[in-house]
């Protein structure tokens, strides 16, 4: 007998391989995207270091900003328009974030 109905419809169960699985999938995306949040602070606060010492290395940082902020959302974008998920895009995003960090991290 059927254990669900929707919209005169008849779906059986899922099965409870597939609800972990569902979960496990969920609860990793949540660790990347707080991951991310963690990382893009630290990035933030390396950045407002550099702008706040001012002078030509200062400009050249906001001036980078700038243009990654509008590469970061193109990339993205396209990523999700062609079929990407958005574990695609967060592990992509994370990358460009850890760069930034190292670059940031050793330009003192």
């Amino acid at each position: 007998m059927p254990k669900a109905f929707a919209f005169g419809l008849v779906f059986a169960p899922p099965n409870s391989l597939m609800r972990q699985d569902m979960i496990w999938n969920w609860m990793t995306f949540a660790l990347d995207a707080a991951r991310l949040g963690r990382e893009t602070q630290e990035v933030m606060a390396l950045r407002l270091l550099k702008l706040a010492r001012g002078g030509r290395a200062a400009e050249v940082e906001a001036q980078r900003m700038v243009t990654e902020k509008g590469a970061a959302f193109a990339e993205a974008a396209a990523t999700l328009a062609t079929g990407g998920s958005m574990k695609k895009v967060v592990r992509r995003v994370r990358s460009r974030v850890g760069q930034n960090r190292r670059r940031l991290s050793r330009s003192r």
